[in-house]
């Protein structure tokens, strides 16, 4: 009976027919619509050059050499710092945490967990952590979210061409998140982000704005080689599918906001990765944040599905080890035993630490708060509240470094960043 039942589920070749004639009939406005925004950009084939000139190392340290930009000797710093092996290598840390122990301990590397940071939402923050990294040994992340306003990080003295630098030196990749988040006014129930309730009532992509969040992310690929985005809403996440289908390197992320909180909400966002996917299986979407309530069975169940679709490799799991203090969850949120529960059987998972530890956040005088976020620099500045806001950042990498630590206490890996921490790894593959 239950055989018979599962036969049911099949998909008949005349439904994925009918989805295949809504895409090629030439008169499907959305479609055509879409196409318009590619070819306003000069096709995907000239998109991809566009974007792959102007992510390059050189072109980035020029473009702030011209602008004079203060950040540029910063990234020289960088640069030197990383050559002559300042910051503690992943042999090193192993050693620090387990003494001798650590040379003949097997390591689950094929698991390994990537430590991921959010919000860097200044290039300064990037530069006072490696500071501190360095003088205290600690670990930089493998991975970084940004969630500042494109188009103010983009004036700020070079501040976007610096990050996107800065990360390609220390070998981590990073999120950008675009302007057209619901913030800007596309969700009329929004009343800015103290009201962030509203997006309940739609999570900011109303009417045509799927087409201005595929024409804002062609400009920041286009113009400043940003090649990942933060994606929060159906529609867009459609558009990511059908950029990448089209021959655009694009790349995205899913959203916490989109509340995949279950394992059916996870493989439907899955098929249409696999719908959308390139005859060599590879697809737009390189991970998602599970929402904060999914436990341990569901992120498992997760992985069965994910590996049945052949995206093990390709689509990374997000998960909230920390969140900030204020304005997001229930507080105290600290998910770092569970992840050690995971990391050993559950490959291609990071741990995002979106605040520090519950032990140290009720102890700042300004906790975190993900409403920060949303904050213009200048009323950053005019009100004082850069020094605090530091403060927060460099508290989550203080708590990433406290996963690091457990997982290396229990024989599991991690993916730091790259050029920095795993040397040995980085330079064979330049070999």
């Amino acid at each position: 009976m239950t055989e018979n039942l599962r036969d049911r589920l099949l998909i008949p070749l005349e439904t994925l027919t009918a989805i295949n004639d809504l895409w090629l009939k030439p008169d499907t406005k959305i479609v055509n619509d879409l196409l318009e925004v590619v070819k306003k950009y000069g096709g995907p084939v000239e998109i991809n050059r566009k974007a792959e000139a102007a992510r390059a190392l050189p072109n980035l340290l020029q473009q702030l050499a011209e602008l004079k930009s203060p950040y540029r000797a910063d990234l020289d710093w960088l640069i030197e710092q990383r050559d002559k092996g300042a910051f503690i290598s992943e042999v090193e840390y192993r050693r620090k945490v387990l003494g001798p122990k650590a040379d003949t301990l097997k390591f689950a590397d094929d698991f390994a967990v990537t430590l991921e940071i959010s919000a860097l939402q200044y290039f300064p923050w990037l530069i006072a952590e490696a500071k501190q990294a360095i003088a205290n040994q600690e670990l930089m992340p493998g991975r970084y979210i940004r969630v500042r306003n494109m188009k103010e990080s983009a004036a700020d003295q070079g501040d976007m061409l610096a990050l996107a630098a800065a990360l390609q030196i220390v070998g981590a990749s990073y999120v950008e998140t675009l302007d057209t988040k619901g913030t800007d006014g596309s969700n009329i129930h929004l009343n800015g982000p103290a009201t962030i309730t509203g997006y309940f009532t739609g999570i900011g992509s109303p009417n045509d704005y799927p087409l201005k969040w595929a024409d804002e992310f062609l400009y920041y690929y286009t113009t400043y080689g940003t090649r990942q985005v933060l994606n929060t809403n159906p529609g867009t996440v459609l558009v990511g599918y059908l950029l990448y289908k089209l021959g655009i390197d694009i790349e995205f992320k899913i959203s916490v906001f989109m509340g995949n909180d279950n394992p059916f909400a996870v493989l439907w966002t899955l098929i249409g990765a696999k719908l959308f996917s390139r005859p060599d299986g590879t697809s737009p979407l390189i991970g998602f944040n599970f929402s904060n309530s999914v436990n341990r069975q569901t992120i498992e169940l997760c992985a069965e599905v994910r590996r049945a679709l052949d995206f093990e490799s390709i689509v990374r799991f997000e998960h909230h080890i920390t969140e900030t203090w204020k304005s997001i969850v229930r507080q105290p949120y600290l998910r770092r035993d569970e992840l050690i529960e995971l990391a050993g059987h559950v490959p291609n998972i990071s741990a995002k630490h979106e605040g520090g530890d519950p032990d140290i956040e009720p102890t700042l005088d300004h906790p975190s708060d993900i409403l920060d976020y949303f904050r213009a620099k200048d009323e950053v500045l005019e009100s004082g509240s850069m020094p605090l806001l530091e403060r927060n950042y460099l508290e989550k990498h203080n708590a990433l470094n406290r996963t690091a630590w457990a997982l290396t206490e229990h024989g599991l890996s991690f993916i730091a960043a790259k050029n920095l921490h795993h040397r040995a790894v980085a330079e064979l593959e330049k070999a």
